[in-house]
Formats: structure tokens, C-alpha cells, sequence
């Protein structure tokens, strides 16, 4: 009897729960929003670079030639002009004497023949001597001349050769490794002497998407775009744009750049590889909401935006740029809230309730948003 009594009182329990008129109420979840905002924003290009010379210097003799005495040390700085290497300009020496010795005997016979032509004027003008033996003495005074002036131009390449016999820097730089000790055989064709590479100012090469270049030609004519510098330990440097390339690279779409920047502190160095950004543009009154409120569907991007009457609906978006958590959205007015944590169990239509955290404030703060390259 009292089982049976039990079972009774079960089964009109669920009909009262079953009774017309009554339903039974879903519970909302509970979530985290925050208010999408404008801000002007400026987009930026990062890409990986390396760090390179903008002159870099092979030294080679102009002439085969033993080598005497080096003036300088590996990894010297030196200026323009600056002795580096002597060579044994001996024989070239003597080429400058022996030059210096024909110039001196061509220029007496000169001056003799031009003393006989003017004898030869005077005696004709008192009809001494035909017109014929001044004709001859002036061709002779004539051909003299030219062979003084072919003895010069000799002396002036004996020079010239003898000046091969010191090399010189031709730009100002740093110098890397010597090559060669006195005694060795220095040639034109053979190993660099040395290499001087010129360190302030320096430059970055870097590539970039080729879809930014026009952004990046259109925001700075003249083509000085500022050029931010981020090094191993995480400072900064800045430099200006100084080179785009004048082809992109068809196999990575891709396009080349150079900046420059003032070394004097020698914080960079060639061969080393920075990360370098760019300002390619600037978004104005850009909508800006968190990244984490960007929901990826199998066609299109979409946010949760909460109704006034705390219910979701799905909101397609258009992503412009995304860096540092915060993402430039098209498609989504200024004031909306954007579901930001718990979107994973949500669907259109499901009643919402807003969790609070004391001190959390979902205003968002002026951001820099980038493109990564590369």
C-alpha cells in the first residue's frame, strides 16, 4: 500500500509539471563583453631584415706588385684617402727617372732646332739661304715639339704607375680581415687585399608584400617613410625608407626594400638580422573590437553582438588588420557589445547574461594595428 501510494503522488507531480500554460525557462549563459569603439588607426607592415652596408669596398691593386708595407690593422677605421699598403715600386721608379731623362733630352733638341730655325729666318731675310732649308728646319721644329709633348704624357704614366704602388681607402669605413703580408703577391685578378664597409649610415634590407606598396606610395610621395628598427635586446631605432626595388619577386610576391639609418653608436652591424616595421597607412575611424570576439565559420568571420534584449545575434564582419589582441572591423557599427569570452556555446537567438568583474572595464584603448609579413 504505501508503495503503491508513492508511485501516485510521482505521477501527479509530472502532470502538474506538464500542466497546460506552463513552460519551462532556459537558463542564460553567462559571458564577457566589450564595446566596439572608433579609432583612427595606423597600419603597419612588420617584416624580418637583415642589416647591410649601403658601400662596400673590395681593395685590389691596379698592377701585379710585391707587397711592402701595410699601414693599417685589421678592423681599423679609416677615412678617405688613407695609406693602406705599399707596394715595391722600385721598377716603376726607374720608369719615372728614365722618363724624366728622355722628356729632358727631347726638350734640348727642341730648343736647339728652334734656335736653327731662327737663324735660318735671319739669313733668309737677307737672302742668305733659300726658303726650302727654313721650311726643313721648321718641320724639324715641328717634330721636335711633338715628341717633347709624347715624352711628357710618358712621364705623367710613369707617375701615374708609380702611384698604383699606393693604395688608398676609397670611401670611409671599418676594414675586415687583411689578406696579404708584406712579401706576397698582390694582382688585380686575385683575393681582396681587404674590404672596407661603411657603417654610418647604414642600411636594412627587408621585403614586404607587394598588395602594400601602394598604400605605402600613396602615404609618402616622397618616398621617406619612417622606418622603426626593433633589435635582439628589443630597443628601437628609427630610420627613413631610401630604396624600393623596381620589380617584385614573382616566385613569393613579394617586393624589396632598403632604410637608412644613422649608425655612429654601431648598435648595427652588417650581416645581422633586425625586424623592421612600417607605417603602410592609417585607417580613419576605424570600428575596433577584440580579437578573441572575431568567431571563424566555415565560410565568413562573424561576432556575437548582444540585443538589447539580451539576446545574441550573429553579426558577419570583414577583418581589416589584427595586432596585440585588437582587431579593425568592417561591417559592425561604433557602440556595439561584442560577446569576447564564452561564444564557444553560443548560437543565434540564446539568451545572454553579462558576468562582472570588479575593476575590469571592456572600454578599449587606442591600439596600433599591424600586418605581419614574411
Amino acid at each position: 500500500m504505501a508503495g503503491l501510494v508513492v508511485a501516485g503522488l510521482l505521477v501527479w507531480q509530472a502532470m502538474r509539471e506538464r500542466a497546460p500554460g506552463q513552460k519551462k525557462t532556459a537558463a542564460a549563459q553567462t559571458v564577457k563583453t566589450a564595446v566596439a569603439v572608433v579609432q583612427t588607426v595606423p597600419v603597419t607592415v612588420t617584416a624580418n631584415g637583415y642589416v647591410t652596408a649601403i658601400n662596400t669596398v673590395d681593395v685590389r691593386p691596379q698592377i701585379q706588385n710585391v707587397v711592402r708595407t701595410i699601414h693599417v690593422k685589421e678592423g681599423q677605421d679609416v677615412r678617405a684617402g688613407d695609406l693602406l699598403f705599399t707596394l715595391d715600386d722600385r721598377g716603376d721608379a726607374s720608369g719615372v727617372a728614365k722618363a724624366q731623362a728622355q722628356l729632358a733630352s727631347n726638350r734640348a733638341d727642341l730648343q736647339d732646332a728652334e734656335a736653327s730655325l731662327k737663324r735660318n729666318q735671319d739669313l733668309l731675310a737677307r737672302q742668305f739661304v733659300s726658303q726650302a732649308v727654313v721650311d726643313t728646319a721648321q718641320t724639324r721644329v715641328d717634330t721636335l715639339r711633338s715628341t717633347a709633348e709624347a715624352g711628357s704624357a710618358a712621364l705623367q704614366a710613369s707617375h701615374v704607375a708609380l702611384g698604383y704602388n699606393q693604395i688608398r681607402a676609397s670611401i670611409s669605413g671599418r676594414l675586415g680581415a687583411i689578406s696579404v703580408h708584406p712579401g706576397s703577391l698582390a694582382q688585380p685578378t686575385g683575393t681582396a687585399m681587404v674590404t672596407i664597409a661603411q657603417l654610418d649610415p647604414i642600411a636594412i634590407s627587408f621585403s614586404v608584400p607587394e598588395r602594400e606598396l601602394s598604400y605605402i606610395v600613396a602615404s609618402y610621395p616622397d618616398g621617406a617613410a619612417p622606418v622603426v628598427a626593433i633589435k635582439a635586446d628589443q630597443s628601437q631605432q628609427h630610420g627613413k625608407l631610401m630604396f624600393i626595388d623596381n620589380t617584385s619577386d614573382t616566385q613569393n610576391g613579394t617586393i624589396r626594400m632598403k632604410a637608412r639609418f644613422d649608425n655612429a653608436g654601431r648598435s648595427l652591424w652588417p650581416g645581422t638580422y633586425v625586424n623592421v616595421s612600417l607605417v603602410a597607412r592609417t585607417l580613419e575611424n576605424a570600428v575596433v573590437v577584440p580579437a578573441q570576439a572575431i568567431v571563424t565559420g566555415p565560410t565568413e568571420k562573424f561576432v556575437y553582438v548582444v540585443q538589447p534584449d539580451n539576446l545574441v545575434a550573429a553579426k558577419t564582419i570583414e577583418v581589416t588588420a589584427i595586432e596585440r589582441g585588437l582587431a579593425a572591423v568592417a561591417g559592425l557599427t561604433a557602440g556595439a557589445k561584442v560577446v569576447v569570452e564564452g561564444a564557444q556555446n553560443l548560437r543565434h537567438g540564446v539568451l545572454v547574461k553579462e558576468e562582472k568583474v570588479a575593476g575590469e572595464s571592456t572600454d578599449l584603448k587606442p591600439v596600433r594595428v599591424s600586418r605581419q609579413c614574411c
